[in-house]
């Protein structure tokens, strides 16, 4: 069984190029399954890592590596990459005092009205949007003691290459090839905007650094070592993060800053 991403050598692109040849009526998505399950590249709970290996064969194809047959469903260039369903939300101001709200809920979200309010709520208030995930990823859905919505968490597989990062963790690349896995990418963190409530945030992610280890295993079934995340300097100066890491590498990334950290004791 094979996890990680794999080595890509000629006699793997020749065997992508052969079942490329040899079955002309498959499509780019029944291609990249057809891989994972000749190479045996999959999850540890068994899930194959389709969605990656589509990822892999797009980028040969455009490297002019194998010859790939035009998608099935072809988008307008001027069409956003991922659509989802906007749905109208309470958005009744709240301010009050952190201790009001306790105890603090994360909800995992999974699939179902849950997903479509996740995804809903992300891309119509977080500045970057929603966007599909690609591999292994774990979405929370922040309630307070009543139920009430208050922030959104998403965690996907974590960045393949960071210089600051790999430096910090005192990584080579084969070392990261290897362990990239145990490593998580916090890529979306919103509190609503109609929520004032001071220090929710890093009280949040003191909650799910405690939680996500896990979720994670039960999930995909290998744990995590650290979380990563990145900070747009221009618009955040990352103070909850400060607050919630007691030992991180906090330093200039090529777009912001990036902050990594072992997950403390659940305990």
């Amino acid at each position: 069984m094979m996890n990680k991403k794999p080595t890509i050598t000629p006699e793997r692109i020749r065997e992508i190029q052969d079942i490329i040849t040899n079955n002309p009526t498959m499509g780019r998505s029944q291609i990249s399954i057809e891989i994972c399950r000749k190479w045996e590249w999959q999850t540890p709970n068994g899930q194959l890592k389709d969605i990656a290996a589509r990822d892999m064969l797009r980028a040969l194809d455009k490297a002019g590596k194998i010859i790939l047959p035009p998608p099935l469903i072809t988008t307008s260039k001027t069409k956003k990459k991922y659509r989802c369903k906007h749905l109208e939300h309470n958005t009744t101001p709240m301010s009050c005092t952190l201790p009001s709200l306790l105890p603090i809920q994360l909800e995992t979200v999974t699939g179902g009205a849950f997903l479509d309010e996740f995804k809903s709520f992300i891309d119509q208030y977080h500045y970057l949007g929603f966007d599909r995930t690609v591999g292994e990823n774990m979405k929370y859905m922040v309630r307070d003691c009543y139920g009430t919505p208050l922030a959104c968490l998403l965690f996907c597989s974590a960045a393949w290459s960071c210089s600051d990062r790999d430096r910090f963790i005192g990584w080579d690349k084969a070392n990261r090839t290897k362990n990239l896995h145990l490593l998580t990418n916090q890529v979306r963190f919103l509190v609503f905007p109609w929520i004032k409530v001071p220090y929710l945030a890093s009280h949040v992610l003191a909650l799910a650094s405690r939680r996500i280890i896990k979720d994670w295993e039960d999930k995909y079934g290998h744990d995590l070592a650290a979380l990563e995340t990145f900070v747009e300097i221009d618009r955040f100066h990352g103070t909850c993060l400060f607050r919630f890491l007691k030992y991180s590498d906090f330093s200039a990334a090529n777009r912001g800053k990036v902050a990594v950290a072992g997950i403390p004791d659940a305990a």
